[in-house]
C-alpha cells in the first residue's frame, strides 16, 4: 500500500456509506493522531486502540444523529498525496467551509487542526479536510 492515510479515509467513507456502527483500521501513530483529532472535534463517537499482533488495530465508533440517522462526517477529502505533497505556512492556512470544517495538518509539533497550527504560528503538510 502506498498511501495508508488515503486507505484510512476510504475505510471511514465506506463504513459511513454502508451505515456501519464500528469500523476497524490497521493502526499507526499518524492514524492514531488523526483519530484523536476526529474524536476531539466531535466527528466520531468513540475509539479504541487494540494492540494485537505487530501492528494493532483502531476500532472507531461512528457518530450518527439519533433521529435522522445522518452521520456527523459529511466529507473526508485527502489533500496531500504521495505524488503531490501540499504544504502550507501559517499565513496561508486553509479554511474548510469558511471555518465550519477542519483541516488536519502534520507539523513539526505533531498532527493538529488548522486552527491550532495557526495559533502556534507553524505550517506543515495538509493531510485532509473533514466536514
Amino acid at each position: 500500500m502506498t498511501d495508508p492515510i488515503a486507505d484510512y479515509l476510504t475505510r471511514l467513507r465506506n463504513a459511513i456509506q454502508a451505515k456501519h456502527r464500528v469500523v476497524e483500521v490497521p493502526a499507526s501513530n499518524l492514524k492514531k493522531d488523526i483519530t484523536k483529532i476526529l474524536f476531539d472535534q466531535g466527528y466520531i463517537l468513540n475509539y479504541k486502540f487494540e494492540e494485537d499482533g505487530a501492528q494493532g488495530t483502531i476500532k472507531i465508533a461512528l457518530k450518527y444523529n439519533p433521529q435522522t440517522k445522518v452521520n456527523a462526517i459529511k466529507c473526508l477529502t485527502r489533500v496531500s498525496k504521495p505524488g503531490m505533497r501540499k504544504y502550507t505556512g501559517y499565513r496561508e492556512m486553509p479554511r474548510v467551509i469558511n471555518g465550519l470544517g477542519v483541516a488536519i495538518i502534520s507539523t513539526s509539533k505533531g498532527v493538529m487542526t488548522n486552527k491550532a497550527a495557526a495559533d502556534l504560528k507553524i505550517g506543515g503538510e495538509v493531510l485532509c479536510y473533514v466536514y
